[in-house]
């Protein structure tokens, strides 16, 4: 019995690398009858394609796979990190700067959350950076009501179970009391839901304020609220690790750029 792969690669992975969406979200798409290869409708991810296979999602071409590229956002608080949002509030996508390609987001921010947020092209590197097995620590600063003492902060240190889900230990640092709050950094490795503000609460403390100022080895740092930020094509290439199916041809210069005016309003700072 023969155990060679047949050629190619699967028509998810392919999909994701060419920006059409999340490795994920491109199986879905291929489950719902979206993709066609050299015209026959296919509804099972699990077919390898070729570069000589025609690929069509929705009727049309697939688009050559571009290069990979990763940008940072600083994403204001008052934004919903989704492509649409069911109730109608604005999204991180409907702020970014004129000329942006079609990107995703790298894991979310939660609504009244704040900082960097990682943005791609493409979909194989969003599947990458999430993977919990890659374990980047996410640092965040964090702002509290009330008193904290160490005490308080040592079951999450510990890890700690809320509502049945086990939370993995986190790096917690008091920075400092300011009147009625106070300043902590808390560093974690996973990203579930809410984490940080339901594990705060879990000890008795509120957050009132989240920025995220890091994610692996990329920095917030100065970038302004609003702000977008491209990576050098050899940074991004150097921190993923990227092998030469990835690597990119030259990019242009970064650049920082202001997104649009939000059309519904300012998020109201606390």
């Amino acid at each position: 019995m023969s155990t060679t792969s047949p050629p190619g690669d699967r028509i998810a992975k392919v999909l994701a690398r060419a920006g059409v969406a999340s490795r994920r979200e491109a199986e879905r798409m291929v489950e719902a009858g979206r993709v066609t290869v050299n015209g026959r409708k296919i509804d099972s991810p699990a077919l390898n394609v070729t570069p000589g296979d025609k690929i069509t999602v929705d009727g049309k071409p697939l688009a050559a796979a571009e290069p990979p590229r990763l940008w940072l956002y600083h994403k204001p608080a008052g934004l919903v990190t989704s492509a649409r949002d069911e109730k109608g509030r604005a999204t991180v996508f409907d702020n970014l700067p004129e000329g942006m390609p079609r990107v995703m987001s790298v894991g979310r921010l939660d609504l009244n959350s704040e900082g960097l947020l990682l943005l791609t092209n493409d979909g194989e590197i969003k599947r990458r950076m999430e993977l919990p097995s890659t374990g980047w620590l996410r640092r965040y600063r964090v702002r509290v009501r009330g008193i904290p003492k160490d005490e308080m902060l040592e079951p999450l240190r510990k890890g700690l179970t809320v509502d049945g889900e086990r939370f993995q230990p986190m790096e917690v640092t008091l920075d400092r009391q300011q009147g009625a709050n106070a300043w902590l950094t808390i560093a974690l490795r996973e990203g579930k839901n809410r984490e940080i503000r339901r594990a705060a609460e879990a000890v008795g403390l509120i957050v009132n304020r989240l920025i995220r100022i890091s994610y692996g080895p990329f920095q917030l740092g100065t970038l302004k609220e609003g702000a977008v930020e491209e990576l050098k094509s050899r940074v991004v290439r150097d921190q993923l690790g990227l092998d030469k199916d990835f690597k990119p041809t030259t990019a242009p210069k970064p650049k920082v750029t202001r997104a649009r005016p939000q059309s519904r309003g300012k998020p109201t700072r606390r």
